[in-house]
């Protein structure tokens, strides 16, 4: 049996995690009690329907019993033998202040003595203890609905592959550094393919922004350190049965090193066997 609890803060986008998982042929439930958790997760693992063996359940702060229940409810699946991991969804709180203004949702946590800032900060130091034990964190600040949805299916794949997935991403430091990252890699002391203005155009993926940055020996020697690092740590992930490692790398724009960096890298590591993943959170734009 494959088990998914997926929960995280308010306004995250857990919904649409949900669905997500639903339309990759997972069962789904939303919203169920910590004490029904381990029950209904026994029952399901005994089903004779294989539909069935691969589940994915909301929890959040609509129902506070399931916080204040949640690690008995773990332990116990722990102790059932139920296999289950853990997805946690996360944004900053000017993205979460955002969402639920412009769609004038009221926060579980809110009333009318709490203001909303204060119970986005309530829910977030509530749900500490499922952060902490998440197998995966998704930054959500800066993702449409439908690459969340690619992610969490991508994650959901990962897991029934087995072995490590390594999703390497590019970002720019100028919009916020990811959430998510187990890894974060500044690489804004490389030259800068944007200040050549026949090249600002272009991004990492592009012949003239590689040629320019190959020209490098500050660029070359980067990528040698950071692929002897990850292979050295990366490995030792391998061994404690690590299923997922995000390695983030940052420029200024996320547009030009990062990118191309982040390219490098991944088939570097795909070459060598490993699952990897490729995401350019600012390419987008």
């Amino acid at each position: 049996m494959r088990l998914f609890i997926v929960t995280g803060l308010s306004g995250s986008g857990k919904t649409i995690a949900l669905q997500a998982f639903e339309d990759a042929g997972f069962y789904c439930i939303d919203n169920l009690p910590a004490m029904l958790l381990p029950h209904v997760a026994q029952e399901l693992s005994r089903a004779a329907d294989e539909r069935l063996k691969q589940v994915a359940v909301g929890v959040d702060a609509r129902n506070r019993a399931f916080l204040a229940g949640a690690a008995k409810a773990l332990e116990e699946l722990t102790h059932l033998g139920i296999e289950h991991r853990i997805l946690f969804l996360d944004a900053d709180e000017s993205m979460l202040l955002k969402r639920f203004q412009e769609t004038r949702r009221r926060h579980p946590m809110q009333d009318d003595e709490t203001p909303l800032l204060e119970a986005i900060r309530l829910e977030k130091k509530l749900l500490e203890p499922l952060a902490d034990a998440a197998a995966q964190r998704i930054d959500t600040t800066r993702t449409t609905p439908h690459e969340l949805r690619r992610q969490v299916q991508d994650y959901a794949r990962g897991q029934e592959s087995g072995g490590l997935t390594v999703l390497f991403e590019s970002f720019g430091f100028k919009h916020g550094t990811p959430l998510d990252a187990d890894f974060v890699f500044d690489v804004r002391c490389l030259p800068n393919p944007y200040w050549q203005a026949e090249l600002r155009p272009y991004c990492g993926t592009d012949e003239p922004v590689i040629r320019f940055l190959e020209q490098y020996e500050d660029v070359k020697a980067m990528l040698a350190d950071l692929t002897a690092f990850l292979e050295r740590w990366l490995a030792c992930f391998t061994k404690s049965d690590r299923n997922y490692v995000t390695v983030a790398l940052g420029c200024t724009g996320g547009q030009h090193r990062s990118v191309y960096l982040v390219e490098r890298l991944a088939a570097h590591f795909a070459a060598k066997g490993t699952k990897t993943q490729v995401r350019h959170r600012e390419l987008k734009q």
